[in-house]
């Protein structure tokens, strides 16, 4: 360990409106501070400069061969800069030296981040996007004394906008078969109302499920996260399973119909769509089980966002509700009072989700998420939602008619 007897103490302080915590930033705003130092005695300064960068890296390797007896490493990097920031915070003129006496002295600073777009802080395997201030203590006759604090970005997404409060739908079917032999087939409709949400909200999914086959069919639904890194042309991926909501068995010539089952989205990071080397994109995916060799699935974009439905809007009454009716081949229009959300056995991951989960963090409300950069985890939501609906079911005769058997 190399003793400076000169330097204490060298840090970055943030300003910040709220007390113990981190600020966040956007594109546009100002990011002032000050740079701290503590001294044991009287030094001699050249000169203590300021920093500011910011910059989406990605890095990965992969093994490839080069004949039947030999192998190499090829590597996979890129980056795109978002800040580049100089600033002078003590310097003598015509080279001298500043003479600094003994005890604590303060340096404030400040700068503007650009006007551009930029990209929110994230945290993945095979790359990241961050943000940093570094300070450098030049000293005649001394080693360089550095010192780097990081700060987070969040750009808002707005999910009031048409284009995210139109409502997704779509229609998959799958013969289903046993070794050689066609069983019959499979379809899975489904719907929701709008494609933009933010962390914490239920998502009502309305599906019907046809069983057509003489065997019984499992459906589930999943909210996945995939992380894409690019690089020289090449792609590799991530995919994690969010959160996993589980249905009932469907029986042969079965149909099965969800009024608004819900799930809930637990603290992740926003979607990460305008760096050109890394995506963060996220998906609806309700599958049914079938016998055969892959599952029946179907995929509804989702985009996570930061900023929430308006107050006067809901999920019946946004723009996206006058679509419904031009839905008819859905036979399923959005009712007034969904159903209430499921126990905790409803939401649960199985055994193939927890292979791609990662361990859950501390538990802690989602404006303390905001407080730092966004890390590649996604967590497994461990607690009942809830209830956001009435638990009163307004129509007790239509629920014994959920599921129709087409031989019945």
């Amino acid at each position: 360990m190399i003793l400076d007897f000169g330097v204490r103490n060298l840090r970055v302080v943030f300003d910040s409106p709220e007390l113990n915590s981190p600020p966040v930033y956007s594109s546009g705003d100002v990011v002032s501070g000050k740079v701290l130092l503590e001294l044991t005695g009287e030094t001699k300064v050249h000169s203590l400069k300021l920093h500011a960068e910011g910059f989406a890296r990605v890095h990965w390797t992969e093994s490839r061969s080069a004949g039947a007896s030999s192998a190499y490493t090829q590597n996979y990097s890129d980056e795109v800069e978002y800040l580049n920031h100089r600033e002078v915070l003590l310097q003598a003129e015509n080279g001298d030296v500043t003479v600094l006496q003994s005890g604590k002295h303060e340096f404030p600073f400040s700068f503007q981040l650009p006007e551009e777009t930029l990209v929110t802080s994230f945290e993945g395997k095979y790359g990241s996007i961050r943000y940093w201030v570094k300070v450098k203590l030049h000293r005649p006759w001394a080693a360089v004394r550095k010192v780097k604090k990081e700060f987070t970005v969040i750009e808002p997404i707005d999910i009031n906008t048409p284009a995210l409060l139109a409502p997704q739908a779509g229609t998959k079917d799958k013969m289903a078969r046993v070794w050689y032999r066609n069983c019959g087939q499979v379809s899975v409709t489904t719907k929701i109302d709008r494609k933009g949400y933010t962390p914490g909200e239920v998502i009502p999914v309305f599906a019907e499920f046809d069983n057509g086959s003489s065997c019984c069919v499992e459906p589930k639904a999943y909210i996945t996260q995939t992380q894409t890194f690019i690089a020289r042309g090449t792609m590799k991926q991530k995919h994690s399973v969010v959160v996993t909501l589980r249905g009932d068995r469907v029986g042969p010539r079965c149909r099965e119909t969800w009024h608004g089952r819900a799930i809930k989205i637990p603290p992740v990071g926003p979607s990460v769509l305008q760096c050109r080397i890394i995506k963060v994109e996220y998906s609806l995916k309700v599958c049914v089980k079938v016998p055969g060799p892959s599952k029946l699935c179907l995929d509804l974009p989702l985009v996570m966002g930061t900023i929430p439905l308006h107050p006067f809007g809901s999920r019946t009454s946004s723009v996206s509700s006058q679509y419904s009716l031009n839905l008819e081949w859905l036979r399923m229009g959005i009712p007034e009072r969904p159903e209430p959300p499921p126990d905790y056995s409803a939401i649960i991951s199985d055994e193939e989700a927890e292979q791609n989960m990662a361990p859950p963090p501390a538990e802690e409300d989602f404006a303390g998420v905001l407080q730092r950069p966004y890390f590649a985890y996604v967590q497994e939501f461990r607690f009942r939602p809830p209830p956001v609906y009435s638990e009163v079911d307004p129509n007790p005769q239509s629920s014994n008619m959920r599921r129709r058997c087409m031989t019945c």
